[in-house]
């Protein structure tokens, strides 16, 4: 539905009152006024200035109360307030009208908009959890998101993740990804659910890392895997990377071909996420991002959950990877592939053309 006239007005002390008027330039206006100082923050949704859970829980109330809808400030407002001001506006929601404001919108909403409306609300951690819990548990195993999040994430957030994913989802992760993979790509996995990384650079393994890759791959018949779940596994991305470096000039191969060419599958897929995080988490994500949307169909599970992830985190810098990639910016891309109101709130995700 297109938005109406619907406004609100204060009146001191938090009293509102709700009078016709263009909402549209009213959200708008406050957006392109807010001002962030964080010069090194990398993400495309920052804390809103002058925020008001109150007002905000009012705005989502007005816009789902009566006939029909007003999808455009739904998608306006979530998309340019952080994720813990979203948790503020849930709070005063369920204090002032008594019921959760996923239930209601969820009740109003529906398709993709409605799942990323909801993805939206849902904390970083929990949405993590969630993601996991779905694939796992869901007809067959999405061994995609199991690589994405894995491979990608801190160690701080996986260990996290283990304890969240525990409370909500009713069962151990360790548990349920072990009963779901086997062989190599389990024993992966698990290592990296531990999220317990070295810290650092070992100036002394570096070469010796190296050398027990190739060792282990190239330079013998068939691979031992072991021997890369290992190193892959538990070094510091920062000690990744110098080994990465060390391994091409020592055996003339990138590390990624020599791992195309001696194992296959899930592991495959698996190890080259993991080397790719090592060297760019952001470069990482826009190379998934072009894959969502560059096959036949596009891929609206995968582009949600990364749009919607790294929008507090390095979204800035997965757009400038995307354009150096690809040569077309990240936001025409989402454009050309994406309709309706789903497509303009990843729009907002995005933050901006290049």
């Amino acid at each position: 539905m297109s938005l109406g006239k619907l406004a609100i007005k204060h009146l001191g002390k938090g009293h509102l009152i709700f009078y016709e008027e263009d909402l549209r330039e009213c959200v708008i206006d406050v957006r392109e006024a807010s001002v962030y100082a964080e010069a090194s923050y990398r993400g495309s949704v920052k804390d809103f200035v002058n925020f008001n859970a109150k007002q905000d829980a009012e705005l989502l109330h007005k816009a789902m109360k009566g006939i029909g809808t007003y999808e455009d400030t739904i998608l306006m407002l979530l998309t340019s307030r952080s994720n813990n001001q979203r948790q503020e506006i849930k709070a005063a929601y369920k204090k002032a009208h008594g019921k959760d404001l996923v239930s209601a919108l969820k009740s109003e909403l529906g398709g993709l908009f409605e799942m990323l409306v909801v993805a939206l609300i849902t904390p970083p951690i929990s949405y993590d959890a969630s993601q996991l819990h779905k694939a796992l548990k869901g007809v067959g195993t999405d061994d995609d998101v199991l690589i994405e999040i894995l491979a990608s994430r801190t160690c701080a957030q996986i260990k996290d993740i283990v304890k969240v994913y525990k409370k909500e989802c009713g069962g151990k992760l360790e548990k349920d990804i072990t009963g779901d993979t086997s062989g190599h790509f389990q024993k992966l996995l698990i290592t990296l659910l531990q999220g317990s990384r070295d810290e650092g650079v070992d100036e002394d393994r570096i070469e010796k890392d190296a050398k027990e890759l190739i060792a282990a791959g190239e330079g013998k018949v068939g691979t031992s895997e072991e021997k890369f779940i290992n190193i892959l596994g538990n070094r510091s991305h920062e000690h990744l990377r110098l080994v990465f470096d060390a391994y091409k000039k020592l055996s003339g191969n990138d590390i990624e071909d020599s791992i195309e060419g001696e194992t296959t599958g899930n592991l495959e897929n698996l190890m080259l996420a993991v080397v790719k995080c090592a060297k760019s988490v952001p470069a990482y994500f826009a190379e998934s991002l072009y894959r969502s949307m560059r096959r036949a169909g596009t891929d609206d599970q995968t582009l949600m959950r990364i749009m919607v992830s790294r929008a507090e985190t390095d979204m800035l810098d997965i757009r400038a990877w995307f354009k150096k990639m690809y040569g077309a910016s990240l936001y025409t891309t989402i454009q050309e592939d994406t309709t309706g109101d789903y497509g303009k709130a990843l729009l907002y995700l995005c933050g901006g053309n290049d």
